[in-house]
């Protein structure tokens, strides 16, 4: 069981390959929802997203989806959580459920505002001070995931620290 973490028409492949690794440290599933604002074929793009992961890519599930249509067909009836900006329920006002889909959306304009009104119940905001329009993504991704995680209560993360003995001794 993990949370899926999805990525609408990502923009930034840095932003991508932090939050694959966000996803490789907490078991999560990576789902990316194309069009990309990059093109993931670039050599240097590949070696920007690829060192902002580090060498997890190995540890991350990564499903891909034509567009956001493609999406809702082939997670109807899931758990669907979406975080925007433009909602007025905050995040950790949502009491998330193993499996349950995070939705985020473009670095630039966010999800759409139709699918915002759709969901409208199951989308959430990061609260933050009125002169900022919006968290970096990745950034706002940990935070979610890790506060569903938290109210899983870090199923499968705690006690896995490789750095450390019984004893709490740095190896």
């Amino acid at each position: 069981m993990a949370l899926n973490i999805v990525l609408v028409e990502p923009e930034i492949a840095v932003n991508a390959g932090n939050i694959a690794r966000t996803c490789a440290a907490i078991g999560a599933k990576l789902h990316m929802v194309k069009p990309y604002g990059f093109d993931t074929s670039d050599a240097a793009v590949k070696k920007h997203m690829k060192r902002a992961g580090l060498d997890y890519w190995d540890k991350v599930d990564i499903i891909e989806y034509e567009n956001l249509e493609d999406f809702k067909e082939k997670t109807k009836g899931k758990k669907i959580y979406l975080l925007s900006t433009k909602s007025k329920k905050c995040y950790t006002d949502i009491e998330y459920e193993d499996e349950a889909y995070l939705v985020f959306g473009p670095e630039t304009r966010g999800l759409p505002e139709d699918f915002i009104l759709d969901n409208f119940d199951n989308a959430a905001r990061i609260p933050m001070r009125d002169i900022i329009r919006s968290l970096n993504l990745s950034n706002a991704v940990a935070i979610v995931a890790y506060e569903a995680e938290r109210q899983l209560n870090y199923k499968n993360l705690l006690d896995v620290s490789p750095y450390f003995d019984e004893k709490l001794k740095i190896k």
